[in-house]
């Protein structure tokens, strides 16, 4: 429900409160008091178009703000904002032309804006509509009058199972073509790696030899020199640890301190022993094979060689080559896959056009029935001579079934009946969408009804029956109406005038919620244009009537 309309420097609206209530809420006032002005600028804060008149002159921003109680609301889009108790739509407009969005005080989008609106409100007016009249929505009425979402539903769901079968037979048969080519690839490929015997560790170690060999004349006179130093010249290691071993023996006889250095020295003597039997197997370790050092070579070569193709490191190829047979495997079994799902799609489709088809008839009934309801209403509603008609054409079949369903209208005997969107008058257009409206009351998910200035070009009798469908619409939305017609402000639970004003040489517009006998006098005003004791009368007459 709509709670209270908030606008600052808006047109001729400075700063101005609008409270609202549930029920049938009624604004009256003289012409150009600013009615559709409100009108308006809940349409802005709903996300609607702004213009750049829209400003009040001599100011740099507008704001227009909406508070809703979304408590029995069924369902709102999800756009990220967190929903309390209160719901404010909100819109800073600036003279630049570019607006920003706030839904409880969080930016959004202008789209996300209006997708919330359009849960919430539908204006009905000379310049403005929404839901009605959008074809994509008449299939959606038609289904919730016929009660048939469990249907359209099923419809949807075998779709979606036909379209994702569909891809992946596409996509196996993609494969299919470039199934042969693969497999010899993916064969090549790991006969090419088994072929190469790889061992985990085996880069590392062919580069360690190939350094060794390729410093092998190297390596072999230093560990020459280094036994000669130790133990083959005259004046060797050992040679002269062995002298300086014999001096201290001699010392130790005389001292005993020496004794500890001499233990010492007798502890290394072995060490060098052994450091130069090592030297010595060294030098005939390696003992150079022509062509040893080339095969290093090659085998490093295949290495590198795979790795560009597979990847670094020879895990990396071992890998790549039991993904490779994953594969393999996986391909020689694509042709029983695709005769599985081919049978599968071949089931679901006749699935699919089965339940679409059902659901078209029905439709069809369902359409029928809605004809004949809506046409009632336009009958009750001075549309003597009109035809509403549900146009209903096949088209190639789709999540919403193999339907195609429009609103057709025609006003007046012999005129074709035409798309809801090509009816030229405002008046003419709201009546079809109350009309509509009261078909769907039990149906129709949206809170809040806004019919501005509904009554044009009807009067008399057609306005107490537009007054008293509106009052019953109320039952079950919240309804707003902007009217010049007595016999509607009566019927109204709330009554709310609008009147413009000057201050300051500057005009401004009031809004003032009527009761007593200044409804009374209100409603005489618009019965005669002045107020007298017989449009009072009148006017009394009107208010009890519609109690």
């Amino acid at each position: 429900m709509l709670k209270e309309l908030r606008i600052k420097n808006l047109a001729v609206i400075d700063d101005l409160k609008v409270r609202f209530d549930k029920g049938f809420n009624v604004l009256t006032g003289e012409t150009g008091a600013g009615k559709s002005i409100i009108v308006d600028s809940l349409g802005l804060a709903l996300g609607s178009k702004i213009q750049s008149d829209f400003i009040r002159s001599g100011e740099k921003e507008a704001v227009v703000q909406a508070y809703f109680e979304p408590e029995g609301i069924k369902s709102l889009p999800d756009i990220g904002v967190e929903m309390t108790e209160v719901l404010i739509l909100r819109r800073s407009i600036f003279a630049s032309g570019k607006s920003r969005a706030y839904v409880n005080d969080t930016m959004v989008s202008t789209q996300s804006l209006a997708e919330i609106g359009r849960a919430l409100v539908d204006i009905h007016g000379q310049h403005e509509h929404q839901s009605l009249l959008s074809v994509d929505k008449h299939r959606v009425f038609l289904d919730l009058f016929g009660r048939l979402q469990e249907e359209q539903v099923g419809v949807e769901r075998l779709y979606r199972e036909v379209e994702a079968l569909k891809k992946e037979v596409a996509g196996l048969q993609e494969r299919m073509k470039e199934r042969a080519h693969r497999l010899d690839l993916l064969k090549f490929q790991i006969h090419e790696i088994d072929s190469a015997a790889l061992r985990v560790g085996e880069h590392e170690y062919l580069s360690g030899q190939k350094t060794i060999l390729s410093n092998l004349g190297r390596l072999k006179e230093l560990a020459e020199s280094a036994y000669e130093l130790i133990y083959g010249a005259d004046d060797s290691c050992i040679a002269k640890l062995s002298s300086v071993i014999a001096k201290l023996q001699d010392m130790a006889a005389i001292d005993h301190q020496a004794s500890e250095v001499l233990g010492i020295l007798k502890s290394v003597l072995p060490l060098l022993d052994d450091a130069a039997v090592s030297l010595r197997g060294y030098k005939g370790r390696y003992e150079f094979e022509p062509g040893s050092l080339d095969d290093i070579e090659e085998r490093l070569a295949l290495i590198r060689k795979l790795e560009k193709k597979y990847g670094e490191g020879i895990e990396t190829i071992i890998r790549y080559r039991d993904n490779a047979e994953a594969e393999m495997k996986a391909l020689e079994i694509v042709e029983e896959e695709i005769a599985a799902l081919e049978n599968k799609l071949i089931m679901k489709e006749a699935m699919l056009s089965e339940a679409a088809t059902a659901l078209s008839a029905k439709r069809e009934e369902a359409a029928q029935s809605m004809e004949k309801l809506v046409s009632n209403e336009l009958k009750e509603l001075a549309f003597g001579d009109a035809e509403f008609l549900i146009d209903m054409r096949r088209e190639a079949i789709s999540p919403r079934g193999i339907d195609r369903i429009e609103f057709l209208f025609s006003a007046n005997v012999g005129e074709p009946p035409k798309p809801l969107v090509k009816i030229a008058s405002g008046g003419e257009l709201s009546r079809v969408m109350l009309a509509l409206k009261t078909v769907f009351a039990d149906f129709d998910s949206i809170p809040v009804l806004i019919f501005d200035e509904i009554d044009s070009g009807i009067g008399g009798k057609t306005a107490e029956i537009v007054g008293r469908k509106l009052k019953d619409l109320s039952d079950k939305h919240q309804v707003l109406c902007t009217t010049h017609l007595p016999q509607l402000a009566s019927k109204g639970d709330i009554h709310l005038k609008i009147e413009k004003k000057q201050k300051n040489e500057r005009v401004y517009v009031e809004v003032k919620e009527l009761a007593g006998s200044e409804r009374l006098n209100e409603i005489a005003r618009m019965l005669s244009g002045k107020v007298t004791d017989i449009s009072l009368r009148h006017a009394k007459e009107l208010i009890e009537s519609a109690a």
